[in-house]
This record gives structure tokens, sequence and C-alpha cells, in this order.
């Protein structure tokens, strides 16, 4: 598959792969495709948990939502949401959690609420679920979006999900003792926070983007590390797993044709 060609998407949803580990706990937000793919590749001791309640699950497709019965299905355990927040979650036992954004601002606090005036929004979204408290409980964050302007804002509409506030040490100062967003992967760079400010810097351009086209899909004046490396393409053995655990997905939710039953 060494000639075969890859989507923006297909980039970042390896980039964020990667950068789990089989000695992660990991509390899976809206990236599952990322996550499941470190799991059936280099991570295939990864622990990973739904909102759920569903623990060390391994399903065989993507799942709809964290309701999906394949998580249940296929997990070592299924608690109580009760239990899975209260014990797992803030009693410190994740090590990663996934999260998708609508809204980021550069310190990586989190909009999934509404666009716009909160009474009389533009938009209104799903909401912050459990999102709120997997930002301040696992031991860190990982966040993937697509860029836009839209989407990578100066200022976030609505705040839910807690990042590195107005950045330094605002996590300290709540009695945060997390380390928050460390990664941000996006379709065109990998981010990481800079030691001091938090403040989001690209450290990795995907293959073929450029310094332009990230600022042109970003709201503040980005920031580029001294050390700028290419992120490295997806392998063949990545693209080929990561297509067919989605084709799979197609087939098992296609259900019975008419007159299968006849």
């Amino acid at each position: 598959m060494s000639g075969l060609g890859f989507t923006s998407e297909e980039k970042m949803t390896v980039a964020a792969a990667r950068a789990l580990t089989s000695d992660d706990v990991c509390f899976v937000g809206a990236p599952s495709s990322a996550c499941n793919l470190a799991r059936l590749t280099h991570a295939p001791g990864i622990t990973l948990i739904y909102e759920s309640g569903t623990i060390g699950t391994a399903p065989k497709v993507l799942p709809l939502s964290i309701g999906d019965g394949e998580l249940c299905e296929t997990a070592v355990t299924t608690v109580s949401v009760l239990e899975m927040f209260r014990y797992w979650l803030q009693g410190g036992r994740i090590t990663v959690g996934f999260l998708g954004a609508a809204q980021l601002d550069r310190h990586g606090n989190i909009n999934t609420t509404v666009i716009g005036g909160y009474h009389h929004p533009k938009t209104r979204l799903p909401g912050g679920g459990g999102a709120p408290e997997i930002a301040t409980s696992c031991g860190e964050v990982f966040i993937t979006m697509k860029q836009s302007l839209r989407g990578m804002v100066e200022k976030i509409d609505f705040f839910t999900s807690f990042g590195h506030g107005d950045g330094g040490d605002a996590r300290t100062k709540l009695g945060i003792s997390t380390k928050g967003p460390t990664l941000l992967v996006t379709d065109l760079t990998v981010w990481k926070p800079d030691p001091e400010t938090k403040e989001s810097m690209v450290t990795s351009l995907h293959p073929g983007v450029t310094r332009d086209a990230v600022q042109a899909t970003c709201g503040w004046k980005v920031k580029f590390a001294d050390r700028l490396e290419e992120t490295a393409p997806p392998s063949g053995l990545e693209l080929a797993t990561l297509r067919d655990l989605k084709a799979r997905r197609g087939e098992g939710r296609a259900g019975p044709r008419r007159g299968d039953h006849d």
C-alpha cells in the first residue's frame, strides 16, 4: 500500500493514534477511530473506557455512540455511569482522555455547548457530556479537530471544558493537579503547549502542509516551534487497518435487506 494516497482526515487520525501506548488507560471521547486504530496496531494492550461504563472494550466495528451495544458486548466489564465517573475518572485511574471540539482557543479551552450567545445562540451544540470531567480528571488530554477559522478562535463563545485557562499556571491556581491538554492533532498539524505559557505551538506539519496554510485556518497568531518537524505519513498497515475498521462499520450497520425474512 506504499503507493496509496491518503486523506487529511486519515493523516489526523493516524497521527493521533500514534500518541497512545499499550500502557494507557484511555477515556474515549469523540475520536473513537484513533483510539481503536491504536489498539489494532501498535498498542494492543491499551485499555479503552467509554462514558457509558464499558471498561476494556474492543469493538469490532466503530461504535455509533457511547451507548452502542458493541461496546458492552466486547468489554471486560461494564459498570454504572456513577461508578465510572466517581471511582474510575475522578479517582485518577485514567491516563489519557481523548476529546474533540467545536471551538478551541490557543490555551486548549473547549466549547461544545453553543455558537453565539448562550440564550440566543446561532447554533446549539450537543453540550459537554462528560468532557468537563475528562478535561480535569484524566492524567492528560489529547484533542483532535479539523482546522478552520470557525473552530480555532481567539475567544470561545462558551467555556465547556477547561484546558489551560488563560495560560501559565491557571490549572494549579484552581487546584487541578492533572496536566490538561498536552497534544492537539488537526488535519494539518501537530500542536503541543509551550512549557511556560501553555499556548498551543505547532511542532509538526503533516506532509504537504505549509505554514501559510496553517495560519490561514487558525483564528490566532500561530507560533511555530524552533525545530519544526514533518509528521511521518501513514504507513500501509495504518491505512489498511483504519480503512478496514471503517468499512466494517458500514457492514455491521447495514441490517437485513428487504426480502431477507420473506
